[in-house]
């Protein structure tokens, strides 16, 4: 066999993988996965973060250029367009998240749909390509997280995606270029030199920068690689390599191709209904449980009876955030997330919106609150629980406790609850012409002859960017 060693395993895996691998299974999660995250993407594009990135990535130009989503006026290098892409899937944290921990779709898909547009006139990338390749770049990164037990846990040093994203970006794209062998295990060396963004970043604009740098360095470590750029032959085998980046990591070969199973068929990933950290999404869940018996019928939140509000948490201290200021410490936030659905009965875009953060009524809620953590409660996104304890006035006590969130990969999202979300995410950037085309393209991806016809539809744009309450988005 030609593979002597982990990283030449996964160079052969990458390399050798066809269409025929993929299971109805992997092809039906997938296609979620990335018309989630073309939602997603979309509406970042209407962010501060991202116009700022955009004003950065005008200086570059080229004889080639890939879309910018939703500007239908702008085109960039493809490593340009990948890298603000990939800021907009991440700019509201609204992006899928796996187990174990990370974003796995937002440094992929936007490096593959700008190498489907950057190609030569004459060369097609249909849509089976991308599947392909974008089901090789989730799986890489699975197969990384699943070499150490310390990924399975919410991170505390490296921001995950800015380190897997940038391999399964690099293995992704160097498969829809179509490496040989050699080429893909050099994409991957190159791409470990790329890898890597301390989690202090999180909760800040500079957070979804690790995103946009994921899929462009990995984009561009393929290309190098391409090129003839080498590196060490042994990147996944060694402590000093990819192992510098997990304490205890302990590669493994791949399933063998005559008999290939994948992560995605074994496990689906979560899909968030409104845009903030994952561990939210059990804390609101948890605070929605409880108002609902001191507020009834749509009825307001008698807040003036609640004397003290316990949040019941596993140890997870970049989510612990009092009173946050801005929409990203918002984002990153237990006590924003219990208060937020609280006061309002839902979480939506528009409760990260400054005049929302800073009521008057929400700071008070807020200074009612604190943490407790529990040594059993795990910080793992397969096992933590969040709950919501209430105390009124008269010493009544009120509690409820969330083990799964609906949207989580053990209560997925419905179809039609995905295509809602995709809906309110994208009919503020896109018509609803553009809107209806993109879901028709995904959900028949495999029969596409050219993603450019999806890349096109994506490059339009409308003005206007209507507010959605909490029962207009449905969530």
């Amino acid at each position: 066999m030609w593979a002597k060693n982990i990283t030449g395993n996964f160079a052969n895996i990458i390399h050798g993988l066809k269409p025929s691998h993929l299971t109805d299974v992997v092809v039906q999660r997938s296609k979620r996965m990335i018309l989630d995250t073309l939602g997603v993407g979309l509406l970042g594009t209407r962010t501060d973060v991202f116009q700022k990135m955009i004003q950065y990535s005008k200086i570059y130009s080229s004889d080639t250029s890939s879309s910018v989503w939703g500007h239908s006026d702008l085109k960039l290098p493809a490593l340009y367009a990948a890298f603000v892409n990939g800021v907009a899937t991440h700019s509201m944290d609204f992006d899928d998240t796996w187990h174990p921990t990370t974003h796995p779709s937002g440094a992929v898909l936007p490096a593959l749909l700008a190498v489907s547009e950057a190609v030569s006139e004459k060369q097609r990338i249909s849509g089976q390509d991308l599947l392909l390749a974008f089901n090789i770049g989730i799986e890489v990164q699975g197969r990384l997280m699943h070499f150490s037990k310390e990924a399975s846990n919410v991170p505390k040093r490296f921001h995950p995606p800015s380190i897997l994203g940038t391999m399964g970006s690099a293995a992704a794209t160097a498969k829809l270029l179509g490496l040989d062998q050699f080429k893909c295990k050099e994409a991957l060396a190159i791409a470990a030199s790329y890898a890597g963004a301390p989690l202090a970043n999180a909760a800040t604009q500079t957070k979804p920068l690790h995103m946009g740098n994921a899929s462009r360095h990995g984009l561009e470590a393929a290309i190098l690689a391409s090129l003839g750029l080498q590196g060490n032959k042994l990147i996944l085998d060694l402590e000093s390599g990819f192992g510098a980046f997990y304490t205890d990591y302990l590669p493994q070969t791949l399933p063998s191709l005559s008999s290939y199973s994948w992560l995605l068929d074994q496990q689906d990933v979560a899909i968030k209904s409104f845009p903030a950290h994952l561990g939210t999404h059990w804390m609101a869940e948890a605070a929605l449980a409880v108002r609902r018996h001191l507020a009834k019928n749509g009825e307001s939140l008698p807040s003036g009876l609640i004397k003290t509000i316990v949040l019941k948490v596993p140890d997870m201290q970049y989510v612990n955030r009092p009173f946050p200021s801005s929409e990203h410490e918002a984002r990153h936030s237990f006590q924003f997330a219990a208060c937020s659905a609280l006061l309002d009965g839902c979480i939506s875009v528009e409760s990260f919106k400054e005049e929302n953060i800073s009521r008057r009524e929400l700071n008070e809620l807020l200074s009612k609150t604190h943490l407790e953590q529990s040594p059993n409660n795990h910080p793992s996104f397969n096992t933590l629980y969040c709950e919501v304890v209430i105390t009124l006035q008269d010493g009544y006590t009120l509690s409820e406790r969330c083990d799964t969130f609906y949207g989580h990969w053990r209560k997925p999202l419905s179809r039609v609850d995905l295509v809602k979300k995709f809906h309110a995410n994208v009919t503020s950037v896109l018509s609803l012409e553009g809107t209806e085309s993109i879901i028709e393209t995904v959900d028949h991806l495999e029969k596409l002859e050219d993603c450019r016809v999806l890349t096109s539809i994506l490059q339009e744009s409308t003005k206007g960017q209507p507010k959605l309450s909490c029962s207009e988005r449905g969530f």
